[in-house]
């Protein structure tokens, strides 16, 4: 077994250890593997010209210009409160509490000091989420107006809500402070497009961002002349993945899961490609893109460690692909990464003091310092170099290339 077979061995077995408790889930068996394989290479080869993000983002026509932000790493999503008004039976978090709003964790009490950290890390997109963030109206068009005023003109920034307190006049005051996209979770209405109807016109892109739900997959794609015709832009399609809020109701509906860094449904993908396959053949006049879970787990992450080490290394420093910092010598290597955290008590840590908030500010090992010999060097440099056609097989090799490279494509079942 090489290395990445054994690192994928190990996925599947910290997903059934932590889902361990809960009897009835399907997980993918390698009778089923080859025949949903077979279906799913079908489908992506007819989509082979529209393959974003290393393959992980297939898309049909365009995508939205947050959507291209956030894959580059140069976005950041405000979490207004933690309470929402809807209960779909896909949402991964309970959702039943406001709390002040965040970002990687990072809390932001004021707008100033969420526009000065947009600033510092230089973002060039920014979405409000949640929960819901039309609960909290004012607090949303208050860090909406703020980053207007103290960031760059060009940030393109973007809301997602469920529509449910959609209306006329909060829209107008959303598009007057500059709003530039919104996104409606139809999925929370029963896929009803009465919202978006109000916003046409007003906002200048409309998108609907949903889970492909395998059942609803008939009724999204009769939906889409509405649609288009409602004035909506972009449709993404996320991939259903699993948690133990979510895990009851999925287990009702008898996904097959796939085991990943975390438990994904495999029918939710096969569906979105559908949904794709079907816009693409119709020559449909909107832009589709699945937005899969390996596409977010890899990318998002990269993309805020190499902010964040992009603000805060000396200029020589060398960043990976992946975000980490590399240090190497002839014949030596490791890997670090920058963490940002709020301004509480924490060792070995140092103080990023900005205007209107403080961070705590740390480096840390990833890969401790690696002695190795010279008949390795080559092989080393190699990699370093260019990104290889094929996953290393050496451990150490392996390894490395885990530091330096975003992993490719979507991965066999």
């Amino acid at each position: 077994m090489n290395e990445f077979d054994t690192y994928l061995n190990s996925l599947v077995n910290q997903n059934k250890k932590q889902f361990s408790d809960f009897n009835g889930l399907k997980w993918l068996n390698p009778y089923e593997a080859e025949i949903f394989q077979e279906k799913r290479d079908k489908l992506i080869s007819d989509l082979s010209d529209n393959l974003l993000f290393k393959g992980t983002k297939p898309y049909y026509h365009q995508i939205s210009k947050g959507c291209a932000l956030c894959g580059l790493g140069l976005w950041s999503c405000l979490f207004i409160t933690g309470k929402c008004n809807a209960s779909c039976f896909y949402c991964p978090a309970p959702q039943l509490t406001d709390e002040p709003p965040t970002s990687q964790n990072l809390i932001f009490e004021t707008s100033d000091a969420y526009a000065e950290y947009i600033n510092f890390f230089k973002f060039k997109g920014v979405s409000f989420s949640g929960g819901e963030p039309l609960l909290y109206f004012e607090r949303t068009l208050d860090y909406l107006k703020k980053i207007r005023k103290k960031c760059p003109p060009e940030i393109y920034i973007w809301l997602y809500t469920n529509g449910i307190l959609i209306d006329a006049n909060k829209i107008h005051k959303l598009a007057n402070a500059g709003l530039n996209e919104i996104r409606f979770d139809i999925g929370a209405t029963n896929y009803s497009l009465d919202k978006i109807k109000i916003v046409k016109g007003i906002i200048p892109n409309i998108t609907v961002e949903i889970p492909a739900v395998p059942e609803e997959k008939e009724r999204i794609i009769s939906l889409l002349p509405e649609m288009i015709k409602a004035g909506v832009t972009n449709l993404n399609l996320h991939q259903l993945r699993v948690t133990k809020h979510n895990i009851y109701k999925v287990l009702k509906r008898k996904f097959t899961i796939i085991p990943a860094e975390q438990p994904i449904v495999l029918e939710s993908e096969l569906a979105a490609l559908e949904i794709l396959n079907y816009a693409k053949k119709q020559n449909l006049d909107i832009g589709i893109n699945y937005c899969s879970f390996f596409f977010k787990n890899r990318f998002q992450k990269a993309g805020f460690r190499k902010q964040v080490a992009n603000a805060l290394c000396g200029m020589d420093e060398i960043i990976t692909e992946k975000g980490f910092i590399r240090e190497f010598s002839p014949n030596r290597i490791a890997y670090k990464t920058w963490s940002i955290a709020n301004n509480e008590k924490k060792e070995n840590s140092d103080e990023l003091k900005l205007k209107y908030k403080s961070y705590k500010v740390s480096r840390a090992s990833v890969l401790k310092e690696t002695d190795f010999n010279n008949n390795s060097l080559k092989n080393i440099s190699d990699l370093l170099k260019a990104e290889p056609e094929e996953i290393p097989e050496d451990p150490f090799l392996f390894r490395i290339w885990q530091f330096e490279y975003i992993e490719r494509g979507l991965r066999n079942y």
